[in-house]
Protein backbone atom coordinates (compact mmCIF):
# COMPACT_ATOMS: atom_id res chain seq x y z
CA UNK A 1 0.00 0.00 0.00
CA UNK A 2 1.28 3.47 -0.83
CA UNK A 3 2.02 6.19 1.70
CA UNK A 4 -0.83 8.21 0.26
CA UNK A 5 -3.34 5.39 0.72
CA UNK A 6 -2.16 4.93 4.30
CA UNK A 7 -2.84 8.63 4.90
CA UNK A 8 -6.37 8.28 3.47
CA UNK A 9 -7.00 5.20 5.58
CA UNK A 10 -5.76 6.96 8.71
CA UNK A 11 -7.97 9.98 7.99
CA UNK A 12 -11.04 7.77 7.54
CA UNK A 13 -10.22 6.00 10.80
CA UNK A 14 -9.80 9.25 12.75
CA UNK A 15 -13.03 10.72 11.37
CA UNK A 16 -14.87 7.49 12.21
CA UNK A 17 -13.45 7.44 15.75
CA UNK A 18 -15.00 10.88 16.30
CA UNK A 19 -18.45 9.25 15.92
CA UNK A 20 -18.89 10.79 12.49
CA UNK A 21 -19.43 9.26 9.10
CA UNK A 22 -16.42 9.63 6.82
CA UNK A 23 -17.86 11.41 3.80
CA UNK A 24 -15.70 12.25 0.79
CA UNK A 25 -16.00 15.97 1.61
CA UNK A 26 -14.76 15.42 5.19
CA UNK A 27 -11.83 13.27 4.08
CA UNK A 28 -10.83 15.92 1.51
CA UNK A 29 -10.98 18.64 4.16
CA UNK A 30 -8.98 16.59 6.68
CA UNK A 31 -6.19 15.88 4.18
CA UNK A 32 -6.43 19.23 2.36
CA UNK A 33 -6.97 17.56 -1.01
CA UNK A 34 -9.57 17.83 -3.77
CA UNK A 35 -12.63 15.57 -3.68
CA UNK A 36 -11.70 13.75 -6.97
CA UNK A 37 -8.45 12.68 -5.29
CA UNK A 38 -10.45 11.18 -2.42
CA UNK A 39 -12.75 9.36 -4.85
CA UNK A 40 -9.73 7.83 -6.61
CA UNK A 41 -8.11 6.81 -3.30
CA UNK A 42 -11.36 5.28 -2.01
CA UNK A 43 -11.60 3.27 -5.22
CA UNK A 44 -8.10 1.89 -4.58
CA UNK A 45 -8.90 1.17 -0.92
CA UNK A 46 -12.02 -0.72 -2.03
CA UNK A 47 -9.88 -2.90 -4.31
CA UNK A 48 -7.69 -3.71 -1.30
CA UNK A 49 -10.87 -4.57 0.67
CA UNK A 50 -10.07 -1.97 3.31
CA UNK A 51 -13.21 0.14 2.86
CA UNK A 52 -16.73 -0.10 1.50
CA UNK A 53 -18.91 2.63 0.08
CA UNK A 54 -22.32 2.75 -1.49
CA UNK A 55 -22.65 5.31 -4.30
CA UNK A 56 -22.51 8.81 -2.76
CA UNK A 57 -22.54 7.28 0.73
CA UNK A 58 -20.03 7.47 3.56
CA UNK A 59 -16.80 5.53 3.43
CA UNK A 60 -16.78 2.68 5.95
CA UNK A 61 -13.77 0.72 7.11
CA UNK A 62 -13.88 -3.04 6.83
CA UNK A 63 -12.55 -5.12 9.70
CA UNK A 64 -9.27 -5.45 7.81
CA UNK A 65 -9.31 -1.68 7.16
CA UNK A 66 -9.78 -0.90 10.86
CA UNK A 67 -6.86 -3.17 11.75
CA UNK A 68 -4.51 -1.61 9.17
CA UNK A 69 -5.63 1.95 9.96
CA UNK A 70 -5.12 1.33 13.66
CA UNK A 71 -1.56 0.20 12.99
CA UNK A 72 -0.86 3.31 10.90
CA UNK A 73 -2.32 5.59 13.58
CA UNK A 74 -0.34 3.82 16.32
CA UNK A 75 2.92 4.41 14.39
CA UNK A 76 1.99 8.08 13.94
CA UNK A 77 1.11 8.52 17.61
CA UNK A 78 4.32 6.82 18.75
CA UNK A 79 6.49 8.96 16.51
CA UNK A 80 4.73 12.20 17.49
CA UNK A 81 5.17 11.32 21.18
CA UNK A 82 8.85 10.54 20.60
CA UNK A 83 9.48 13.81 18.76
CA UNK A 84 7.66 15.87 21.38
CA UNK A 85 9.75 14.12 24.04
CA UNK A 86 12.84 15.31 22.15
CA UNK A 87 11.57 18.89 22.40
CA UNK A 88 10.00 19.28 18.94
CA UNK A 89 6.85 21.43 18.93
CA UNK A 90 3.62 19.45 18.69
CA UNK A 91 2.73 20.97 15.30
CA UNK A 92 6.08 20.09 13.73
CA UNK A 93 6.16 16.70 15.49
CA UNK A 94 2.75 15.86 14.04
CA UNK A 95 3.84 16.81 10.52
CA UNK A 96 7.16 14.97 10.77
CA UNK A 97 5.54 11.88 12.31
CA UNK A 98 3.24 11.73 9.28
CA UNK A 99 6.28 11.61 7.01
CA UNK A 100 8.29 9.21 9.14
CA UNK A 101 5.52 6.69 9.82
CA UNK A 102 5.74 5.36 6.27
CA UNK A 103 9.47 4.80 5.99
CA UNK A 104 10.87 3.57 9.31
CA UNK A 105 11.57 -0.12 9.80
CA UNK A 106 9.82 -2.24 12.38
CA UNK A 107 13.12 -2.53 14.26
CA UNK A 108 13.52 1.24 14.46
CA UNK A 109 9.91 1.67 15.58
CA UNK A 110 10.44 -0.99 18.27
CA UNK A 111 13.51 0.87 19.58
CA UNK A 112 11.61 4.18 19.59
CA UNK A 113 8.73 2.49 21.42
CA UNK A 114 11.16 1.07 24.00
CA UNK A 115 12.86 4.45 24.46
CA UNK A 116 9.59 6.35 24.72
CA UNK A 117 8.14 3.95 27.27
CA UNK A 118 11.24 3.64 29.48
CA UNK A 119 12.72 7.17 29.46
CA UNK A 120 11.33 9.71 31.91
Amino acid sequence: MTQSLEDYLEAIYVISKEDRLACVRDIAKTLDVKMPSVVKAVHELKKLELVTQEPYGPVLLTQKGRRVAGMVLNRHTLLRKFLVKLGVSRRIADRDACLMEHILSAETLDRIRYYTETEK
